[in-house]
Protein backbone atom coordinates (compact mmCIF):
# COMPACT_ATOMS: atom_id res chain seq x y z
CA UNK A 1 0.00 0.00 0.00
CA UNK A 2 1.29 3.58 -1.27
CA UNK A 3 1.82 6.19 2.06
CA UNK A 4 -1.13 8.61 1.57
CA UNK A 5 -2.00 11.43 2.84
CA UNK A 6 -5.25 11.97 4.89
CA UNK A 7 -8.34 12.82 3.11
CA UNK A 8 -9.61 16.27 3.07
CA UNK A 9 -11.79 16.39 6.85
CA UNK A 10 -14.66 18.98 7.37
CA UNK A 11 -16.16 19.95 10.96
CA UNK A 12 -18.33 22.80 12.44
CA UNK A 13 -14.86 24.66 13.34
CA UNK A 14 -13.09 25.04 9.87
CA UNK A 15 -9.66 26.30 11.28
CA UNK A 16 -9.38 22.38 12.31
CA UNK A 17 -7.44 20.43 9.45
CA UNK A 18 -6.64 16.64 9.73
CA UNK A 19 -2.98 15.45 11.19
CA UNK A 20 -3.69 11.77 12.74
CA UNK A 21 -1.86 12.43 15.63
CA UNK A 22 -3.32 10.34 18.53
CA UNK A 23 -0.59 9.06 20.42
CA UNK A 24 -1.50 5.74 21.55
CA UNK A 25 -4.22 5.48 19.81
CA UNK A 26 -5.81 2.54 17.70
CA UNK A 27 -8.40 3.39 15.48
CA UNK A 28 -10.89 0.05 14.17
CA UNK A 29 -13.79 0.20 11.98
CA UNK A 30 -15.56 -1.84 10.22
CA UNK A 31 -17.59 -2.33 6.44
CA UNK A 32 -20.77 -4.30 6.26
CA UNK A 33 -22.05 -4.98 2.51
CA UNK A 34 -25.32 -7.23 1.86
CA UNK A 35 -25.27 -8.45 -1.67
CA UNK A 36 -28.73 -9.28 -3.76
CA UNK A 37 -29.29 -13.51 -2.90
CA UNK A 38 -31.75 -15.13 -4.42
CA UNK A 39 -35.40 -15.16 -2.22
CA UNK A 40 -35.31 -18.58 -0.76
CA UNK A 41 -31.08 -17.95 0.54
CA UNK A 42 -30.12 -15.77 3.48
CA UNK A 43 -28.25 -12.32 2.50
CA UNK A 44 -24.46 -12.63 2.81
CA UNK A 45 -22.92 -10.57 4.41
CA UNK A 46 -18.88 -9.52 3.98
CA UNK A 47 -17.20 -8.03 6.68
CA UNK A 48 -14.15 -6.29 6.12
CA UNK A 49 -12.23 -5.03 9.51
CA UNK A 50 -9.80 -1.90 8.56
CA UNK A 51 -7.53 -1.16 12.01
CA UNK A 52 -4.82 1.85 11.82
CA UNK A 53 -2.12 2.20 14.48
CA UNK A 54 -1.50 6.65 14.39
CA UNK A 55 1.80 7.17 15.80
CA UNK A 56 3.35 10.88 16.52
CA UNK A 57 7.13 10.67 16.46
CA UNK A 58 9.19 13.51 17.35
CA UNK A 59 13.37 13.22 16.53
CA UNK A 60 15.88 15.25 17.47
CA UNK A 61 19.96 15.21 17.31
CA UNK A 62 22.73 14.70 20.49
CA UNK A 63 21.99 18.64 20.77
CA UNK A 64 18.17 18.30 21.08
CA UNK A 65 17.84 20.07 17.84
CA UNK A 66 14.74 18.82 16.38
CA UNK A 67 15.34 17.22 12.98
CA UNK A 68 13.34 17.85 10.26
CA UNK A 69 13.29 16.70 6.67
CA UNK A 70 13.31 12.97 6.84
CA UNK A 71 11.50 11.20 4.77
CA UNK A 72 9.45 7.68 5.16
CA UNK A 73 12.31 5.57 4.47
CA UNK A 74 14.19 6.68 6.85
CA UNK A 75 11.49 5.29 9.59
CA UNK A 76 11.59 1.77 10.92
CA UNK A 77 8.44 0.61 12.93
CA UNK A 78 8.81 -2.45 14.79
CA UNK A 79 5.24 -4.02 17.05
CA UNK A 80 6.21 -6.76 19.36
CA UNK A 81 9.53 -6.81 17.91
CA UNK A 82 7.73 -7.05 14.26
CA UNK A 83 8.75 -4.87 11.58
CA UNK A 84 5.16 -2.91 10.48
CA UNK A 85 4.81 -1.71 6.88
CA UNK A 86 4.45 2.11 6.89
CA UNK A 87 0.97 3.17 5.11
CA UNK A 88 0.85 6.68 6.31
CA UNK A 89 3.01 9.48 6.95
CA UNK A 90 2.30 13.54 7.55
CA UNK A 91 5.57 16.02 8.68
CA UNK A 92 3.36 19.15 8.43
CA UNK A 93 1.77 21.08 11.44
CA UNK A 94 -1.10 20.50 11.83
CA UNK A 95 -3.97 22.03 14.26
CA UNK A 96 -4.20 20.53 17.44
CA UNK A 97 -6.96 19.96 19.67
CA UNK A 98 -5.66 20.87 23.67
CA UNK A 99 -6.79 20.76 27.18
CA UNK A 100 -5.60 22.56 29.67
CA UNK A 101 -6.02 20.91 33.13
CA UNK A 102 -5.43 23.48 35.93
CA UNK A 103 -4.73 22.99 39.64
CA UNK A 104 -6.99 25.93 42.09
CA UNK A 105 -6.30 24.00 45.27
CA UNK A 106 -4.82 25.83 48.28
CA UNK A 107 -1.75 24.42 47.37
CA UNK A 108 -1.43 26.27 44.27
CA UNK A 109 -1.99 29.78 45.30
CA UNK A 110 1.50 31.45 45.88
CA UNK A 111 1.71 30.10 42.30
CA UNK A 112 -1.00 31.12 40.51
CA UNK A 113 0.75 34.41 38.86
CA UNK A 114 2.82 31.24 37.03
CA UNK A 115 0.33 29.38 36.29
CA UNK A 116 -0.93 32.23 34.21
CA UNK A 117 2.20 32.98 32.17
CA UNK A 118 2.40 29.25 31.39
CA UNK A 119 -1.20 29.60 29.85
CA UNK A 120 0.01 32.77 28.29
CA UNK A 121 2.97 31.14 26.73
CA UNK A 122 1.46 28.23 25.57
CA UNK A 123 -1.60 30.10 23.47
CA UNK A 124 0.92 32.66 21.66
CA UNK A 125 3.16 29.64 21.02
CA UNK A 126 0.71 27.34 19.66
CA UNK A 127 -0.24 27.14 15.92
CA UNK A 128 -3.50 29.86 15.48
CA UNK A 129 -5.66 27.07 14.44
CA UNK A 130 -5.98 25.48 17.58
CA UNK A 131 -9.18 24.77 19.36
CA UNK A 132 -8.01 24.89 23.40
CA UNK A 133 -10.40 24.55 26.45
CA UNK A 134 -9.67 24.51 30.08
CA UNK A 135 -10.82 22.37 33.16
CA UNK A 136 -10.14 23.84 36.51
CA UNK A 137 -10.25 21.73 39.36
CA UNK A 138 -9.90 22.13 43.70
CA UNK A 139 -12.75 20.21 45.45
CA UNK A 140 -14.66 19.86 42.25
CA UNK A 141 -13.75 19.61 38.77
CA UNK A 142 -15.24 22.09 36.05
CA UNK A 143 -15.21 22.69 32.24
CA UNK A 144 -15.03 26.14 31.47
CA UNK A 145 -17.14 28.07 28.67
CA UNK A 146 -15.32 30.20 26.73
CA UNK A 147 -16.73 32.98 25.40
CA UNK A 148 -20.24 30.73 25.50
CA UNK A 149 -18.28 28.02 23.67
CA UNK A 150 -16.55 24.89 24.74
CA UNK A 151 -13.65 25.49 22.43
CA UNK A 152 -11.66 28.59 21.63
CA UNK A 153 -8.51 29.27 19.48
CA UNK A 154 -8.13 32.97 21.80
CA UNK A 155 -5.68 33.46 23.55
CA UNK A 156 -7.13 36.37 25.44
CA UNK A 157 -10.55 33.97 26.54
CA UNK A 158 -7.69 31.63 28.17
CA UNK A 159 -6.46 33.94 30.07
CA UNK A 160 -9.16 35.87 31.45
CA UNK A 161 -10.44 32.03 32.09
CA UNK A 162 -7.24 31.50 34.81
CA UNK A 163 -7.30 34.97 36.11
CA UNK A 164 -11.16 34.68 37.22
CA UNK A 165 -10.58 31.60 39.57
CA UNK A 166 -9.10 31.76 43.12
CA UNK A 167 -6.67 29.18 44.54
CA UNK A 168 -9.23 27.24 47.53
CA UNK A 169 -9.79 23.54 48.74
CA UNK A 170 -8.50 20.38 48.51
CA UNK A 171 -6.78 18.80 45.27
CA UNK A 172 -9.34 16.34 42.91
CA UNK A 173 -6.15 15.93 40.17
CA UNK A 174 -7.16 12.13 39.23
CA UNK A 175 -11.28 13.35 38.44
CA UNK A 176 -9.29 16.48 36.38
CA UNK A 177 -7.25 14.38 33.97
CA UNK A 178 -10.46 12.29 33.45
CA UNK A 179 -12.30 15.29 32.19
CA UNK A 180 -9.94 16.60 30.44
CA UNK A 181 -9.73 13.33 28.65
CA UNK A 182 -13.52 12.98 28.09
CA UNK A 183 -13.72 16.70 26.76
CA UNK A 184 -11.34 15.65 24.06
CA UNK A 185 -13.66 13.57 22.44
CA UNK A 186 -15.75 16.73 21.41
CA UNK A 187 -12.84 18.33 19.58
CA UNK A 188 -12.87 18.86 16.14
CA UNK A 189 -8.67 18.36 15.07
CA UNK A 190 -7.48 14.76 14.72
CA UNK A 191 -4.34 15.56 16.96
CA UNK A 192 -5.28 15.65 20.71
CA UNK A 193 -3.62 16.76 24.23
CA UNK A 194 -3.88 17.21 27.57
CA UNK A 195 -1.83 19.78 29.76
CA UNK A 196 -1.75 19.75 33.26
CA UNK A 197 -0.58 22.43 35.81
CA UNK A 198 -0.31 21.09 39.39
CA UNK A 199 2.30 20.18 42.16
CA UNK A 200 0.85 16.66 41.96
CA UNK A 201 -1.03 16.03 45.24
CA UNK A 202 -4.30 14.43 45.18
CA UNK A 203 -6.83 14.43 48.26
CA UNK A 204 -10.76 15.03 46.94
CA UNK A 205 -10.58 12.42 43.76
CA UNK A 206 -13.22 9.68 43.41
CA UNK A 207 -11.13 8.24 40.28
CA UNK A 208 -7.66 6.37 41.85
CA UNK A 209 -4.83 6.81 39.64
CA UNK A 210 -4.52 3.05 38.71
CA UNK A 211 -7.53 4.19 36.41
CA UNK A 212 -6.86 7.36 34.97
CA UNK A 213 -3.49 6.03 34.01
CA UNK A 214 -5.86 3.32 32.17
CA UNK A 215 -7.99 5.90 30.80
CA UNK A 216 -4.84 7.94 29.62
CA UNK A 217 -2.72 4.84 28.27
CA UNK A 218 -6.53 3.97 26.19
CA UNK A 219 -7.28 7.89 25.11
CA UNK A 220 -4.89 8.71 22.15
CA UNK A 221 -3.94 11.52 23.89
CA UNK A 222 -0.31 12.87 24.32
CA UNK A 223 -0.15 14.17 28.06
CA UNK A 224 2.98 17.00 29.27
CA UNK A 225 3.03 17.95 32.81
CA UNK A 226 4.55 20.97 34.20
CA UNK A 227 5.13 20.26 37.70
CA UNK A 228 5.04 23.49 40.41
CA UNK A 229 6.93 22.34 43.13
CA UNK A 230 7.41 23.77 46.68
CA UNK A 231 6.85 22.74 50.30
CA UNK A 232 3.51 21.06 50.59
CA UNK A 233 3.50 17.59 51.74
CA UNK A 234 0.51 16.62 49.25
CA UNK A 235 3.02 17.13 46.39
CA UNK A 236 3.37 13.93 44.63
CA UNK A 237 5.19 14.65 41.07
CA UNK A 238 6.25 10.93 40.34
CA UNK A 239 2.30 10.47 39.14
CA UNK A 240 2.36 13.31 36.77
CA UNK A 241 5.78 12.11 35.15
CA UNK A 242 3.97 8.57 34.85
CA UNK A 243 1.39 9.77 33.29
CA UNK A 244 3.45 11.99 30.46
CA UNK A 245 5.80 8.89 29.98
CA UNK A 246 2.92 6.65 29.35
CA UNK A 247 1.54 8.48 26.92
CA UNK A 248 4.50 10.12 24.85
CA UNK A 249 4.65 13.49 26.45
CA UNK A 250 7.00 14.68 28.65
CA UNK A 251 6.97 16.21 32.62
CA UNK A 252 9.22 19.37 33.45
CA UNK A 253 9.76 20.92 36.83
CA UNK A 254 10.49 24.03 36.18
CA UNK A 255 12.24 26.86 38.96
CA UNK A 256 10.96 29.78 38.04
CA UNK A 257 8.09 32.06 36.76
CA UNK A 258 10.37 32.51 33.80
CA UNK A 259 11.34 29.14 33.32
CA UNK A 260 7.37 28.15 33.37
CA UNK A 261 6.66 30.35 30.17
CA UNK A 262 9.20 29.16 28.47
CA UNK A 263 8.53 25.74 29.06
CA UNK A 264 4.82 26.43 27.93
CA UNK A 265 6.02 27.75 24.82
CA UNK A 266 8.06 24.21 24.05
CA UNK A 267 5.27 22.30 24.38
CA UNK A 268 3.50 23.79 22.03
CA UNK A 269 6.96 23.74 19.59
CA UNK A 270 7.05 20.34 20.25
CA UNK A 271 3.44 19.61 19.05
CA UNK A 272 4.23 21.02 15.99
CA UNK A 273 7.31 19.69 15.29
CA UNK A 274 5.77 15.95 14.75
CA UNK A 275 6.29 13.14 12.45
CA UNK A 276 2.52 11.33 12.07
CA UNK A 277 3.59 7.21 10.80
CA UNK A 278 0.55 4.81 10.82
CA UNK A 279 0.64 1.07 10.15
CA UNK A 280 -1.93 -1.31 9.61
CA UNK A 281 -0.59 -4.47 12.00
CA UNK A 282 -0.09 -7.64 10.72
CA UNK A 283 -1.37 -9.02 13.68
CA UNK A 284 -4.75 -8.40 13.41
CA UNK A 285 -7.11 -9.03 16.93
CA UNK A 286 -9.62 -8.15 18.87
CA UNK A 287 -8.07 -8.40 22.49
CA UNK A 288 -7.00 -5.90 24.60
CA UNK A 289 -3.88 -6.43 24.85
CA UNK A 290 -1.19 -4.35 24.89
CA UNK A 291 1.60 -3.91 22.43
CA UNK A 292 4.78 -2.65 22.60
CA UNK A 293 6.14 -0.02 19.79
CA UNK A 294 10.30 0.62 18.54
CA UNK A 295 10.72 3.37 16.32
CA UNK A 296 14.17 3.29 14.46
CA UNK A 297 15.65 6.21 12.57
CA UNK A 298 18.57 6.20 10.38
CA UNK A 299 18.94 8.69 7.45
CA UNK A 300 22.19 9.65 5.63
CA UNK A 301 25.36 11.94 6.66
CA UNK A 302 22.79 12.10 10.43
CA UNK A 303 23.71 10.17 13.58
CA UNK A 304 23.06 9.36 16.96
CA UNK A 305 19.47 10.84 16.60
CA UNK A 306 17.19 10.36 19.39
CA UNK A 307 13.37 9.14 18.68
CA UNK A 308 10.77 10.21 21.28
CA UNK A 309 7.14 8.38 20.75
CA UNK A 310 4.58 6.28 22.59
CA UNK A 311 5.70 2.92 23.81
CA UNK A 312 2.85 1.16 22.71
CA UNK A 313 -0.81 0.75 22.54
CA UNK A 314 -3.73 -1.67 23.64
CA UNK A 315 -5.38 -3.67 20.68
CA UNK A 316 -8.71 -3.64 19.74
CA UNK A 317 -11.79 -0.70 20.72
CA UNK A 318 -10.74 1.45 23.68
CA UNK A 319 -13.14 0.90 26.62
CA UNK A 320 -15.74 3.13 27.53
CA UNK A 321 -14.93 6.67 29.59
CA UNK A 322 -14.69 5.21 33.06
CA UNK A 323 -16.91 8.08 35.15
CA UNK A 324 -16.51 8.75 38.94
CA UNK A 325 -17.35 5.12 39.97
CA UNK A 326 -14.24 4.52 42.06
CA UNK A 327 -14.78 4.70 46.10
Amino acid sequence: MTPTLRPPHFSLLPWCYPLAVLLLFSTAGSLSKSQQSPPDAAPSIISVRAELVELPVRVTDARGIVVSGLNLGDFRVFEDGRPQKLTLFEREDAPVTVGLVVDHSRSMAPKLAEVSAAVSAFAHSSNPQDEMFVVDFNDDVWLQILGGKPFTHNAKDLETAIAAVSARGRTALYDAVAEGLKHLRFGHCEKKALIIVSDGGDNASHQKFSQVLALAQRSGVMIYSIVLQGEGQEENPGVLRRLSKSTGGISYFPRSAETIASISALIARDLRDQYTLGFAPEKQSTDASFRKIQVKVSAPGRSNLHVRHRPGYFAGQPPPHSDKDAS
